[in-house]
């Protein structure tokens, strides 16, 4: 793929000059009238759009080239893949499923080397240029700096893997979660490739194991597919469970399977615990009293239903409505706190007289209704610090008016 013509100093300047605008007008604004790849130009525009959030180191760089939207969309942010990078370190590592680089690249800065496999050809090339441009050893005019980090292969990685001598500190793999028409898959053996066959391959050729997977993967189901992973990883930014991050290490001491709760993006603490903490925990019921608590989504996709309440000494509304209560405060407990200012009866002149403007945040857990019926019944909208919170106690099914407290 020859990048010569995408970065030309008139191709980079348009795509500066034009970030802010539509790309579908920009098409039809100066179709004809340009003399570079008014197409590919455009596409540039809409991927730093959209990544400007998520890649705001790379979107800053007029020189870094994106690939089509979907290998964006399945690329993990900088924020989760510093948080990747952070606990390994060694002489080599691989990435079997390098895509757009962005784990690569976080991952290799704590490694002297770095292989990154990718088997879709347009893809390789992007990001073998993306990640030798970003490599900060080109800077350097020592004879070591100038010998690249990075080692590429454009194939199967796990192909590779299979024929090299190399033994690595850390083998990294995000495989494919997207089969045949599109379809989300949630099993790990459904993933390309397949690491449940592979895993004595990728256990006799590391020292340390990290897996990515769909945050819609059960736990459960993951630890009885590859029953060596010692802890999963919920990762989670500003409460939006983004990946499950499946670890294992050589000669690692007990059969002891750890999870991990990270919520990044706030200052709430970090959630971890043995799987038979949870078993073993018992719940305390009561009715509401001063607070409702809702534990962050990454506890609640971890399971931790009972351990949460006992950790934090807080009582269970019910079984399945995975909200808390409590007439004390603890200090700083990773989840929503809200205070039950009276219970609503659910009839729409009760609400109207209470909420005259019809804004109103609305939460349930376990309840009789969803939150999009509860707006469109009583035609409340989102906004502002107040909640409507329904869900399932010993009374039976109660809507309480609260304020969120920061």
């Amino acid at each position: 793929m020859d990048f010569s013509e995408f970065h030309s100093a008139e191709f980079r300047q348009f795509v500066q000059d034009h970030l802010s605008e539509d790309p579908a007008l920009l098409l039809l604004k100066f179709g004809g009238k340009v003399s570079f790849d008014l197409k590919e130009a455009v596409q540039q525009i809409s991927a730093r759009q959209k990544a400007y959030k998520k890649l705001p180191e790379w979107t800053s760089n007029p020189e870094i080239h994106f690939p089509a939207s979907i290998s964006l969309e399945q690329s993990s942010s900088e924020e989760t893949a510093r948080f990747k990078a952070k606990d390994v370190s060694g002489k080599q590592m691989i990435d079997l499923t390098g895509g757009l680089g962005v784990d690569s690249y976080y991952l290799s800065q704590a490694f002297d080397k770095a292989i990154y496999c990718e088997q879709q050809i347009e893809l390789f090339q992007i990001s073998k240029y993306n990640l030798e441009l970003l490599e900060p050893s080109k800077g350097s005019k020592s004879l070591e700096g100038l010998r690249s980090k990075f080692e590429f292969f454009n194939g199967d990685g796990l192909e590779y893997l299979k024929d090299t001598d190399l033994h690595f500190d850390l083998i990294y793999a995000d495989p494919a979660r997207r089969g045949k028409g599109n379809q989300k898959l949630y099993m790990i053996q459904d993933c390309e490739p397949d690491l449940v066959s592979s895993w004595e391959l990728l256990k006799s050729k590391a020292d340390q194991i990290l897996l990515k997977y769909s945050p819609m993967l059960d736990i459960s189901q993951a630890w009885e597919e590859l029953p060596d992973i010692q802890k999963i990883t919920v990762l989670s930014v500003k409460n939006e469970v983004k990946e499950l991050l499946l670890h294992w290490k050589k000669d690692s001491e007990g059969n002891s399977k750890q999870i991990q709760v990270q919520d990044l993006g706030n200052d709430l603490p970090q959630f971890s615990f043995e799987l038979e903490e949870e078993s073993n925990a018992i719940s305390h019921f009561s009715e509401a009293e001063k607070y409702l608590i809702e534990p962050i989504s990454g506890i609640l996709k971890a399971g931790a239903f009972k351990l949460f309440g006992e950790r934090f000494g807080l009582k269970k509304l019910e079984t399945h409505s995975h909200l808390y209560t409590t007439s004390t405060l603890p200090n700083s407990i990773p989840g929503r706190i809200f205070e039950i200012i009276e219970e609503v009866p659910l009839k729409k002149a009760e609400i109207k007289s209470r909420f005259p403007k019809g804004k109103m945040n609305v939460l349930t857990r376990n309840f009789i209704l969803k939150p999009e019926e509860i707006k469109k019944k009583f035609g409340l909208k989102d906004g502002g610090e107040d909640y409507l919170i329904g869900t399932k106690t010993p009374k039976g099914h109660q809507l309480f008016w609260c304020k969120r407290l920061k």
